[in-house]
């Protein structure tokens, strides 16, 4: 088969260049030659808004997309919980890397009193902000977005006593501050703390080559995650949850999935555990649970919402 460089396409932040850079890294070491193309997409530069005002699934991976369909790259490389549940026409995943750590933390300013009365947390997640709700809903939650250093600059310059952040990309580029904690109780985005590598279906050089990089277990669980959430949403943005872990004692998924109003006081929610032989449809059938148990009716009243 013949070689190639391949070409691979990158968000311009550090975050997305460090993911990128170690995508690179493990290529390299099977021997193949690659460079990274950075872009910059929608999502970074219209930072004055909540992403779910902006009306668009996928921002960040529309411009990727369009370099990869236009042969400009060759494989995008995206934290997956930014990726749409349909990849357009012609795209495919080609890998899903191990999985770091799925969970929130709340970075805050060293004095957690504000858990126990009032208090004005940050975040642009319309999940963090309707789970958040849910949990204190004596708090007020003000829009955060831009890159991770940004968001936290902003929170140190604010009078906020915190701001939501997953972990997995502050550990990733060494931001963890000292002062945060552990979000346990939050249901993660789905495919939060994954990498997920697209590239181009005909492309059967460039797809043997990242296939080599897929880890399994990660695959499964982030495919529950997002068919729940794609089975639920069908298109629309709306606060949702979903997080399965994979016990290898008793080959078994465990899954919690969690639908809530934009205020947060409404929430349905689903806790399971089922075989791993289940896995292909195990989402579909769990998103099933939610919409039958008033999950049709609050999906509507999200798109009411989101259209004011």
């Amino acid at each position: 088969m013949m070689s190639k460089i391949i070409r691979i396409g990158t968000r311009d932040s550090e975050l997305a260049l460090w993911q990128a850079h170690t995508v690179q890294k493990k290529l390299n070491d099977l021997g193949h030659k690659t460079e990274i193309v950075a872009v910059k997409s929608q999502g970074d530069i219209l930072l004055d808004k909540p992403l779910y005002e902006l009306g668009i699934t996928g921002i960040f991976t529309k411009t990727l997309d369009i370099a990869m369909i236009n042969g400009q790259v060759d494989i995008a490389v995206h934290s997956m919980k930014d990726v749409p549940t349909a990849l357009p026409q012609g795209i495919i995943q080609a890998a899903v890397l191990e999985r770091a750590n799925p969970f929130d933390i709340l970075v805050h300013k060293g004095n957690l009193d504000f858990l126990t009365g009032t208090g004005i947390i940050a975040t642009g997640s319309l999940r963090r902000n309707a789970e958040w709700l849910h949990k204190y809903p004596n708090h007020q939650v003000v829009n955060l977005r831009g890159n991770l250093n940004t968001r936290l600059q902003k929170l140190a310059e604010s009078d906020w006593n915190g701001a939501v952040f997953a972990t997995a990309g502050l550990e990733r580029i060494n931001l963890k501050p000292e002062n945060y904690i552990t979000l346990d109780w939050m249901i993660p985005a789905p495919a939060q703390g994954a990498m997920v590598v697209v590239a181009m279906a005909d492309d059967n050089y460039t797809i043997d080559a990242v296939s080599q990089l897929n880890h399994i277990e990660t695959e499964i669980c982030t495919h529950i995650e997002r068919q729940f959430l794609k089975t639920l949403e069908g298109g629309c943005t709306a606060p949702i949850g979903a997080y399965a872990r994979y016990d290898e004692n008793n080959d078994t998924i465990e899954f919690k999935g969690v639908l809530l109003s934009i205020d947060g006081m409404e929430r349905l929610m689903v806790d399971k555990k089922a075989p791993i032989s289940e896995w292909k449809k195990l989402g579909f059938h769990l998103a099933q649970e939610i919409l039958n148990a008033d999950g049709t009716q609050l999906m509507v009243k999200v798109k009411s919402q989101l259209k004011k």
